[in-house]
């Protein structure tokens, strides 16, 4: 019988493989100075293994945190098989262009890496599709009588997740970023006024990482004093969400304004 550990154990033991990951790339990365567009070849990599790191882990706290019956844990499992399988194909394939000093994104020099630029994208789709699923599951199989604050929290991180990132990610797909450092960690091309220069990362980060704010902000909700009305908890959730969305919608708007006044 499956079980709720079937499923987290898939997703943690994944988490620690790109921790290993993480730190064998960065120690080569020690050694091998190549740059590409004027950064280190194996930074991509190590965003992105540190991005599925993450995201399988939330993927496993929101599993946790749901209150489900154990009518959603098959479907869990096949969630987090779908969560590894997506991203460690991107990660796998990013990682082999990195060593090769060619690009994964963007590229185009052949049929071959057309095809699989294409790929990854269809990959990336279902890899945030996840979390619709997942959404779905946590819906349909709460265990509570009625779906409580944290609950809606959850569904409605995971479904902004897909839609965000997924709107976001085609959009990015479409234009490449500038070539250089860009601000620390992130690589993102921002000026001191605020400007994207054109820059979709940004947006796209929102999107991805609704995963972990938007349940973050129904978690706060729950903790307000007992003094208060329990509309209160439901009016900072929906006021904190409708901000973030408006703030993932400035920055793509931001963008899109940019990219038409290039043209």
């Amino acid at each position: 019988m499956t079980s709720l550990y079937d499923a987290q154990q898939v997703l943690l033991m994944y988490s620690l493989l790109m921790g290993i990951g993480m730190v064998a790339a960065w120690g080569w990365s020690r050694f091998d100075l190549r740059t590409f567009r004027g950064v280190g070849i194996w930074v991509k990599p190590l965003k992105f293994m540190s991005a599925t790191a993450l995201f399988a882990l939330t993927s496993a706290g929101l599993m946790q945190m749901a209150e489900v019956t154990p009518a959603a844990l098959p479907a869990f499992y096949s969630i987090a098989v779908l969560i590894v399988s997506t991203s460690a194909f991107e990660v796998a394939y990013i990682s082999l262009q990195a060593s090769l000093g060619e690009a994964s994104h963007y590229n185009t020099s052949d049929a071959l890496h057309a095809a699989m630029s294409g790929l990854m994208g269809i990959v990336a789709v279902c890899l945030t599709a996840s979390q619709v699923w997942l959404a779905w599951v946590i819906w349909l199989h709460h265990s509570r009588p009625a779906v409580s604050l944290m609950q809606i929290a959850i569904v409605t991180g995971l479904i902004l997740t897909f839609v965000l990132a997924t709107v976001s990610g085609f959009l990015l797909g479409a234009r490449q970023p500038a070539a250089g450092k860009g601000l620390p960690l992130v690589g993102w091309h921002v000026r001191d006024d605020g400007d994207t220069q054109g820059d979709m990362r940004p947006a796209h980060f929102l999107g991805v990482h609704a995963q972990q704010f938007i349940p973050a902000f129904g978690l706060l909700a729950t903790c307000l004093p007992a003094s208060f009305p329990a509309s209160a908890g439901y009016m900072v959730f929906i006021v904190l969400t409708a901000a973030y969305v408006l703030a993932w919608w400035r920055v793509s708007a931001a963008v899109l304004r940019r990219v038409r006044h290039s043209h």
